[in-house]
């Protein structure tokens, strides 16, 4: 599962939301129906534009407990794949649309938040399994080894 992570990581993954401010950070439940905070809450004003994270195609579009919401499946990330979600939001695509990171895919809707200025709730799943979402944005660099100073080589 993290070398897909990885993988995908090593794309064009990005914030859904800029400048990205965490106003609420992942909390995972400790047991499946817990509480907990599965997701992250970007601050986003109603309006503010919503990017895709990663390359993909969007497989929901509708609206969860009165919220509007988009989720976008991520190809190439093993199965089940792994999805995006974003909400509360005015989705500017169509279910079976494939769109690219970085591609505006919605707007910010208001709803009731525990954001005072509003948010955006991003969300990472692989089946029914909530991620953090921050892990899409992990960059890892490519190994180096340096000389240490003081210490002879070996012969």
């Amino acid at each position: 599962m993290y070398l897909a992570l990885l993988l995908l990581a090593l794309t064009a993954a990005g914030w859904p939301v800029t400048p990205p401010t965490v106003v609420h950070p992942w909390a995972p439940p400790a047991t499946p129906y817990g509480p907990g905070h599965r997701g992250i809450d970007l601050a986003a004003p109603p309006g503010t534009p919503v990017r895709a994270a990663a390359t993909g195609r969007v497989t929901f579009v509708g609206t969860v407990a009165g919220q509007g919401v988009l989720t976008i499946t991520l190809p190439g990330t093993a199965a089940p794949p792994l999805r995006t979600t974003y909400e509360p939001v005015r989705a500017l695509v169509t279910e079976g649309a494939d769109v690219t990171a970085g591609q505006v895919v919605a707007t910010t809707t208001e709803a009731p938040s525990h954001c005072a200025s509003g948010c955006l709730h991003w969300g990472l799943l692989r089946g029914r399994t909530y991620l953090n979402p921050l892990l899409l944005l992990h960059r890892a660099a490519p190994s180096r080894l340096l000389p240490v100073a003081g210490v002879p080589e070996p012969e």
